[in-house]
């Protein structure tokens, strides 16, 4: 029987919903990305090059933001709950947020969905529809019920964050003194730092986007919600990442048979992200002219050192990993190797996931260099990188962290380990011909976010001709779709199974322990000033720059007088769009 549904069953509950959440979300975007790569291929075509922007969108933001964040909810009350050994406090808050995130995410899916159907103007309340991209910044522009569930949804996430703290809040009161449990830290770190980043684009949203969509003004500073987009928009890798590396630090040494390295260096390494993730996401925009390249070398040289908390990671983990070896009889510099679990589709599946994310650090510094990301920026390469981080790091990590958490929620044993095995090593199959295929052809300079790329060349040397390299991409998406269809169907037959005996809900032990670090490491009232000291000086002169430049709202319009007016228009507004 399941430890944690045993303990906590109102929050395995909560935990299982959101989970779910993120396997429907994965299907349906996952699904949309095999179309698009026939679609780019010229395989088969099932929408026509028009809609093919919707698919994109789609495939963005069911992966990339509605599957990441609806399994990091349930990861993080999962965390909580185990580490503080207590329920959250409130259950009604609980499912509140999760209902709140539930519907800001199906308005924003329906006002994608409507640009299939050419809805007409009265029933959506605008022509426009929501093939924005994932990177949803102006000029391109959206229904106004696509900002609204976008909004909804991070609102839901701030409300999970304050669950989170109101259980930590209660334990530090019955616990004076006592370090702050690991997975607690992690997670409330996490939400510290996506709170503070999340915050530009909830501006660029509330304060112009929407009000753009509805009409109460004009048009909008497209420089201005483009910088404010990656003031979130690099920082969401990390709120992606964050969790996968909760569970690198907590399974892969329970499942090696060992103990954490070192707690303190994964607390340093949370810390790091909380610092450094925000002010680096001008390095998104070097191409951009309207920022000065003194700003962006500032950018260039802080991203740089958000290599550290990856290196210390890899290091611990590793260390961790071959503790657990050693302990099984492992010897030899490279031979322990061989005795670690990989027939556990669990451990396979995250130690695959993490090779893959150590070649995505590597085309990522090609990314950060203003010199080479001058030659990679909007290519195919870009594309691959981040297949590379979200698609692979991140989607493979929860797909086989999904394998131990489903029993632990349901109280039934995971069907057929074999084919779950199989799944996790397809998958990391799949993505190594995409993604390899998506880099080389960034260096033969075929772009992303184009449906027709028509190109019949070959260059000289080893990178290879257009053809070959769809035919990579398509191979490579077929291996994904085929291991997406086992992953659903492993967990579909787990649900329908019987109840049995599930693995224990205990944490692997550690090596060096809270004890051995400063006490000054878990002052989250610190780190968190600090980060916005780092924001302030990162981001004060370039926006002020582009607002003294162009305006709040463009050039040539004065803005500042239209923002007041506005409360009152746009709830009346918005009133009509919903009931329409």
């Amino acid at each position: 029987m399941s430890a944690y549904l045993d303990q906590f069953p109102r929050e395995a509950r909560l935990v299982k919903a959101s989970m779910f959440s993120a396997f429907v979300a994965l299907a349906i975007g996952a699904t949309f990305g095999f179309v698009q790569v026939l679609h780019r291929a010229d395989v088969l075509r099932i929408f026509s090059s028009a809609d093919y922007y919707t698919v994109l969108t789609a495939h963005g933001v069911l992966l990339a933001i509605t599957f990441t964040i609806f399994f990091l909810v349930g990861l993080f009350t999962w965390g909580v709950t185990t580490s503080l050994d207590r329920g959250l406090e409130d259950m009604r808050l609980s499912w509140g947020w999760y209902g709140m995130m539930v519907v800001g995410a199906l308005l924003a899916v329906i006002a994608i969905f409507a640009g299939f159907m050419d809805a007409p103007p009265e029933v959506l309340g605008s022509e426009l529809q929501a093939s924005v991209l994932f990177t949803f910044y102006a000029p391109m522009q959206a229904n106004p019920i696509f900002y609204l569930g976008l909004a909804l949804f991070v609102v839901g996430t701030w409300i999970a964050g304050l669950d989170w703290f109101r259980s930590y809040w209660a334990w530090k009161r019955e616990h004076p003194g006592e370090r702050t449990p690991l997975p607690t830290f992690m997670a409330l770190t996490t939400m510290l730092f996506w709170i503070l980043s999340s915050a530009g684009v909830a501006v660029a949203i509330l304060f112009f986007l929407l009000p753009w969509s509805l009409g109460i003004v004009d048009s909008v500073n497209p420089l201005l919600t483009r910088t404010l987009f990656w003031f979130f928009g690099h920082a969401v890798v990390y709120f992606w990442l964050m969790p996968a590396y909760m569970l690198w630090y907590i399974l892969l040494p329970k499942l090696s048979g060992g103990k954490l390295f070192s707690d303190p260096l994964a607390r340093v390494v949370f810390v790091l992200f909380l610092l450094l993730s925000t002010p680096t996401g001008i390095h998104h925009q070097y191409m951009d002219p309207g920022i000065a390249e003194g700003f962006k070398f500032i950018v260039m040289v802080n991203t740089m050192f958000l290599l550290l908390p990856s290196l210390l990671t890899a290091f611990t983990v590793v260390a961790s990993m071959e503790h657990g070896a050693r302990q099984r009889g492992g010897t030899g510099y490279v031979r322990w190797l061989g005795k670690l679990p990989w027939r556990d589709p669990t451990f396979t599946g995250m130690a695959l996931a993490g090779l893959l994310f150590a070649a995505a650090g590597f085309s990522g510094m090609i990314n950060a260099g203003m010199n080479i990301n001058y030659l990679v920026h909007n290519t195919f390469w870009i594309v691959g990188h981040f297949h590379l981080t979200v698609g692979t790091a991140v989607a493979l990590t929860f797909m086989a962290g999904a394998y131990w958490f489903v029993p632990q929620v349901t109280g039934k044993p995971l069907w057929n380990r074999s084919v779950a095995l199989v799944q996790t090593v397809l998958w990391f199959l799949g993505m190594v011909f995409m993604s390899n295929a998506m880099h080389r052809g960034g260096l033969m300079s075929i772009p992303r976010r184009t449906a027709e790329p028509q190109y019949n060349f070959e260059f000289e040397g080893s990178v290879g001709s257009v053809a070959e390299l769809d035919a990579q991409v398509v191979l490579g998406g077929t291996i994904l779709t085929i291991s997406m269809l086992l992953f659903l169907v492993v967990i579909a037959m787990t649900l329908l199974g019987s109840r049995g005996e599930v693995p224990d809900n205990e944490y692997a032990g550690t090596l060096s322990g809270p004890e051995h670090s400063p006490a000054i490491l878990d002052n989250l009232k610190l780190w968190t000033a600090m980060a916005v000291v780092l924001i302030v000086l990162a981001y004060s002169l370039p926006l002020a720059a582009i607002v003294e430049r162009h305006g709040l709202f463009g050039p040539g319009i004065e803005g500042i007088t239209r923002v007041l007016p506005m409360v009152d228009p746009i709830l009346a507004r918005l009133t009509s769009v919903v009931i329409a």
